[in-house]
C-alpha cells in the first residue's frame, strides 16, 4: 500500500508535511493559491482525488479534514468540500503600520507581526536557531508517550511538584531560598507579573519603574490602572537619591525591576546599591518585584534582591522564554508563604489548573544535562555577537551607554542627536524592526537612544538599512 511509505525527520518521526496526507494537503493548497480552485469552488471528490494521486480514500479524507480545521476549506453535509469564500487579500492589511506612535507596545507589535523575511534587531528574544531544538524535540517525543492524565488533565494549583522542586534548587544556586511550596508556576513571566499586580495593587496605586525599563512593564501597569513613576537607572542600579525622593513624595506600593542583566541597558545591580535599595524599601514598606528572566545568560551571578531579602518584601519571577523556547509558556513566582495562597487562588480564578504540558516539557529539558551545556554555549555565542555588533555599530558612530557583562542587549546613543523613533520608522519601511529608546522611557528622555539585540544582528543588511535610515532622518528625506 502507498500509505506505508513515509519520510521521517532527522529524529526518526514522520511529519505531516512529509506524509502522503501532507502531499495531498500541499496539492490542494497550491491549487487554491494558483486560483485553479477559486473561493467557493467545490473540491475534487474523495474518490476522484484518491485515484488521480494514487492514494487511498482515507488519506484524502484525513487531508480534507485537516484543511477544514485550518480554515482553508469547509465541509457541506451531503455535498462535499468547498474552498472557503475569503475576502480578497489587501496589502494594506499586511503592510507595516508606519504611522503608529512609538509607545510601550510598538516594538512588541512590530516584532510579532513581522514576517519571516523581516530582520528584528529590536526584538527581545533569541533567533530560533539559537534555541535547543534537539532537546525540545526529544522532550516532545517523550511527552507523546506520557500517561493520559499528563496529556489531558489540568495541572495542580501550585503547579507540577517535580518542576517546583527543581526550581527551588536552581534558585538556591543564586542565593534565593525558596522551598517548593513557596513557588507558584505560571503560564509565562508576563502572567507572573500580572498575577502579582492583581494580588497587590488597586487602581490608582503608585508603582515605581526604572527609566529606561522593559516597555511591557509600563503597558501591563497601565492595564492595571496604576500610577507609574520612573526613577533614572545608572550603571549600578537605580539612582538611590531620586529613588528615596520618589518614595517620600509618591508612597508607591511596588517597585518593578530586572535583576542581573537589566533590560534595556544591560547594566548589573551592584551589591552596594542592592543593600541600600532594600533598606529604603524596608523603611517605606515597599514591595519589590524582581524579574530574573535573563538570569541564565549571566556569566557570573550578581546579587539577587530576593536572596538578600529572604523573600520578605521581594517577589521574584522568571520564565524560560529567553533560553529555551518562547513557544513553551512556563514561568514562576517565588514569594513569602503568607502570599502564596492568595496568588494561587488568583491563578485558579484566571487560568484554572494552568499549562501542565508546558511544565512537563520544561522539567524534562531542565533535568537533562544538555540544558546546562546549551546555556554555557549560549553565553559564549552572545559574547562573540556582542563584540561583533559593537564593532559594526561603531562604524556608524553609534556607541553603547555601557559594556554589559553579558546578555542580549546594547543600549546605545545615536550620533548627532538623531531621533531614534524616526530612524526606527524609516527602517521599518525597509523590513528592519528597531527598538527606539522612548518606548522604554516613561519620562520620554531616551529620544536619542536605541536598544540592539546582538543575537539578531548577524545580517549585514541591518546595518545598511540603519545607515540609510540615519542619513534620511538627518536630512529629513525618505529612505
Amino acid at each position: 500500500m502507498l500509505e506505508a511509505v513515509q519520510i521521517n525527520d532527522s529524529a526518526g518521526s514522520p511529519t505531516v508535511a512529509d506524509t502522503l496526507v501532507g502531499r495531498v494537503m500541499a496539492t490542494i493548497r497550491q491549487r487554491i493559491a494558483g486560483r485553479a480552485l477559486a473561493p467557493g469552488a467545490k473540491l475534487p471528490s474523495i474518490r476522484g482525488l484518491a485515484e488521480s494521486m494514487g492514494v487511498s480514500k482515507s488519506t484524502v479524507v484525513d487531508a480534507y479534514e485537516r484543511l477544514a480545521a485550518e480554515g482553508a476549506i469547509q465541509a457541506r453535509r451531503g455535498s462535499g468540500f468547498y474552498v472557503r469564500r475569503l475576502p480578497p487579500l489587501s496589502l494594506a492589511d499586511v503592510a507595516p503600520k508606519l504611522d503608529r506612535a512609538v509607545d510601550p507596545l510598538w516594538i512588541s507589535r512590530q516584532s510579532l507581526d513581522a514576517g519571516a523575511e523581516s530582520l528584528r534587531p529590536g526584538c527581545g528574544w533569541l533567533p530560533p536557531a539559537w534555541m535547543p531544538e534537539a532537546a525540545i524535540r526529544k522532550a516532545l517525543r517523550k511527552l507523546g508517550r506520557a500517561e493520559a492524565a499528563t496529556l489531558a488533565e489540568y495541572g495542580t494549583p501550585l503547579g507540577l511538584p517535580a518542576l517546583r522542586h527543581l526550581l527551588a534548587h536552581r534558585l538556591a544556586e543564586r542565593g534565593v531560598e525558596a522551598p517548593p511550596d513557596q513557588i507558584v508556576l505560571t503560564e509565562s513571566g508576563t502572567q507572573a507579573i500580572d498575577l502579582v499586580c492583581r494580588f497587590l495593587l488597586e487602581p490608582g496605586d503608585t508603582v515605581l519603574v526604572d527609566d529606561p525599563c522593559y516597555f511591557n512593564f509600563q503597558a501591563l501597569l497601565r492595564a492595571h490602572r496604576a500610577k507609574i513613576v520612573s526613577v533614572p537607572y545608572t550603571p549600578s542600579g537605580p539612582d538611590l537619591a531620586l529613588f528615596a525622593q520618589a518614595l517620600s513624595e509618591h508612597r508607591p506600593r511596588l517597585y518593578v525591576t530586572n535583576c542581573a542583566l537589566h533590560n534595556p541597558t544591560g547594566a548589573t545591580l551592584s551589591a552596594v546599591t542592592a543593600h541600600r535599595l532594600l533598606k529604603l524599601a524596608e523603611q517605606a514598606g515597599l514591595t519589590i518585584v524582581e524579574d530574573d528572566i535573563f538570569g541564565d545568560l549571566e556569566p557570573d551571578f550578581a546579587p539577587r534582591l530576593a536572596g538578600l531579602d529572604g523573600l520578605e518584601r521581594v517577589i521574584q519571577i522568571g520564565s524560560f522564554s529567553k533560553t529555551l523556547s518562547a513557544s513553551v509558556r512556563c514561568g514562576y513566582i517565588a514569594a513569602k508563604p503568607d502570599w502564596v495562597e492568595g496568588l494561587v487562588d488568583l491563578k485558579v480564578a484566571l487560568s484554572f489548573g494552568g499549562g501542565r504540558l508546558a511544565s512537563e516539557l520544561v522539567l524534562d529539558i531542565l533535568k537533562d544535562g544538555s540544558y546546562r551545556r546549551h546555556v554555557e554555549a549560549l553565553r559564549q555565542r552572545l559574547a562573540r555577537a556582542m563584540a561583533e555588533t559593537r564593532a559594526r555599530l561603531a562604524e556608524l558612530g553609534i556607541e553603547p551607554w555601557l559594556t554589559p557583562r553579558g546578555g542580549l542587549f546594547l543600549w546605545c546613543r545615536l550620533p548627532d542627536d538623531l531621533d531614534a523613533g524616526e530612524v526606527a520608522r524609516l527602517a521599518l519601511g525597509e523590513g528592519v524592526v528597531l527598538a527606539p529608546g522612548n518606548a522604554f522611557s516613561l519620562s520620554r528622555t531616551a529620544r536619542h537612544f536605541m536598544r540592539f539585540n546582538v543575537a539578531q544582528c548577524a545580517d549585514p543588511r541591518i546595518f545598511s538599512v540603519l545607515r540609510e535610515a540615519m542619513r534620511a532622518a538627518a536630512s529629513g528625506k525618505p529612505v
